[in-house]
């Protein structure tokens, strides 16, 4: 099993190549489902769950080319051609679908394309319930009829789906786009109302059109589509990870470091940022990226989680531990999820001193954090252990991190180039 090994201290100094968005990479793998044609996907990050999507797609059918799936070795960006000229297997099995949420999202395109989907229902990291019974209503809307039964959800449309308006009760960005997916190809005119406006959705959309799709309203809260029979094949690149930017702009704030973040894009992450820059750090914007630096200690700026553009809920971990060490206090409030404060534990194993009150919790920030053993719970709360061992007195060895393999493209190997005492060690 491997484990991370960080001795603390080192201001991060350098450069950091952002990777392709996971979160925006997954749901283009399983359009690939609606093309009979080749989908070409470029700058896909290196993770496992790439490797899984990988693998449950090529189980139904979908021809995987290109390079692909978990590296350790230093590579340019990512290309992967997909093409699924026949599903073969309408069914998602268990084994393929347990370690990851995502794999829900073959469920529309699947029984748009295909009229029959039988998808297991999905894991993924603990945090809390996350239902899957707005993509189940949404595809109701949409004329499925569904069956859910021994651990999987079966999906109908012997007639095709057709067009309908579908209202979400919350902005769900998987339920978004397992009906965005499935809507192209439905006869007819489809409203979505209420979509989440995450720049994955509107990237993802980007790509369907490529594809040949008809869809109006790309990063407002309501979608129209006009579906197709099939959709063509096409060439996308993959945006860049918000979530990486996030996490190794404030890994570079907390080591009172000086990193330029290439590939970054600033209009990704203004909710992090103007969180940031409140609490003392300096963000310059360039051309192909942006630089973080800070100087001194931070001061504690409160949060709370909230759909984009707000601050995202997959960098709260992270900035419980920026906040662990900074000037005062700050309220950190999960607005998103229920059962997002398990790093929370660990940190305190560090000497960190966090009250958990409700869906709240209140940093107080102390002078010192002190290396330890931790244990990843998640893969964010595997991040925010990183970050907090960077600036540990002593050693930290962060346990359980193919959490962090889910998420993170050669993290160790990232902040070790910029000065980082940092390494991957096995048990």
């Amino acid at each position: 099993m491997d484990a991370i090994r960080i001795k603390g201290g080192h201001p991060l100094i350098g450069t950091i190549e952002i990777s392709g968005a996971k979160n925006a990479a997954l749901p283009l793998m399983a359009a690939s489902l609606l093309t009979d044609e080749e989908l070409i996907l470029e700058n896909v990050p290196a993770l496992a769950d790439i490797e899984t999507m990988g693998c449950l797609l090529s189980h139904h059918g979908v021809e995987v080319g290109g390079k692909i799936g978990f590296q350790t070795s230093k590579l340019p960006p990512r290309k992967i051609v997909l093409k699924a000229k026949t599903v073969v297997d309408t069914t998602a099995p268990y084994d393929l679908v347990r370690t990851m949420r995502a794999s829900i999202l073959v469920l529309g395109p699947l029984v748009a394309r295909e009229r029959i989907a039988r998808v297991s229902l999905p894991g993924g990291c603990a945090i809390g319930s996350r239902p899957i019974d707005l993509h189940l209503a949404g595809l109701e809307s949409l004329g499925a009829e569904l069956i859910l039964e021994s651990g999987y959800v079966e999906a109908r449309a012997p007639r095709g789906l057709k067009g309908a308006r579908v209202v979400l009760p919350s902005p769900s960005v998987g339920a978004t786009e397992n009906i965005l997916m499935a809507a192209v190809l439905a006869d007819g005119e489809t409203e979505i109302c209420n979509v989440a406006r995450e720049p994955e959705i509107s990237d993802l959309a980007r790509c369907l059109v490529t594809m040949g799709a008809q869809i109006r309203g790309v990063g407002s809260d309501k979608l129209f589509v006009t579906g197709r029979s099939l959709l063509k094949g096409g060439s996308h690149r993959v945006i860049p990870d918000r979530i990486e930017m996030g996490t190794y702009a404030m890994a570079a704030a907390m080591t009172q470091g000086n990193v330029f973040l290439r590939g970054g894009q600033v209009n990704l992450v203004e909710g992090v940022i103007d969180k940031m820059q409140a609490a003392g750090v300096s963000i310059i914007e360039t051309g192909d990226g942006f630089h973080v630096r800070a100087e001194g200690r931070l001061e504690g700026v409160d949060v709370i989680t909230e759909p984009f553009p707000g601050f995202p809920t997959d960098l709260q971990a992270q900035m419980t531990a920026m906040m662990s060490t900074a000037n005062g206090a700050a309220l950190i409030t999960e607005s998103i999820f229920e059962n997002r404060f398990m790093h929370i534990p660990e940190l305190a194993r560090m000497g960190a001193n966090v009250t958990v009150h409700g869906a709240s919790s209140l940093v107080r920030g102390v002078d010192k954090l002190n290396g330890a053993p931790v244990m990843a719970t998640d893969l964010r709360a595997s991040a925010s252990l990183v970050l907090a061992g960077l600036i540990a007195e002593g050693e930290t060895l962060v346990n359980r991190v193919y959490h962090i393999d889910r998420g993170y493209e050669r993290i160790e190997e990232k902040l070790a180039d910029c000065g980082a005492d940092i390494e991957r060690v096995k048990f």
